[in-house]
């Protein structure tokens, strides 16, 4: 059985850090792309960070690109975001996503092409 589980959210002022791990389990760790998505209150979940399995290539969405960092250690199953400089629009509840296959440039930042989520952490930045 395939598990995620996120952990590290928190509250946090504004232009504070946070870094968010995403335990898994029950899957081949390595084979596997790792993403990270943030759904707001009546906003649609959006792609954040993404790294393949090699952990050569990274992507970002344009409104994290230069402030937070996503990394995996194959050795732990685990693959991390690092938060800078956060802002009160990054308050949502993260998830943690692990996705089959060779992804496209495109795929890795469509959440329906991803087969296994965790349950989420809340990220809230107060101004």
């Amino acid at each position: 059985q395939v598990q995620l589980v996120e952990s590290g959210g928190g509250l946090v002022q504004a232009g504070g850090s946070l870094r968010l791990s995403c335990a898994a389990s029950g899957l081949t760790f390595s084979s596997y792309a790792m993403g990270w998505f943030r759904q707001a209150p009546g906003k649609e979940r959006e792609f954040v960070a993404a790294m393949i399995r090699s952990s050569s290539s990274t992507y970002y969405g344009d409104s994290v690109k230069g402030r937070f960092t996503i990394s995996r250690d194959n050795a732990k199953n685990t693959v991390y975001l690092q938060m800078n400089s956060l802002k009160p629009e990054d308050t949502a509840v993260y998830y943690c996503a692990a996705r089959r296959g060779p992804p496209t440039a495109q795929a890795i930042r469509d959440k329906s092409t991803y087969d296994y989520w965790g349950q989420g952490t809340q990220v809230t930045v107060s101004s």
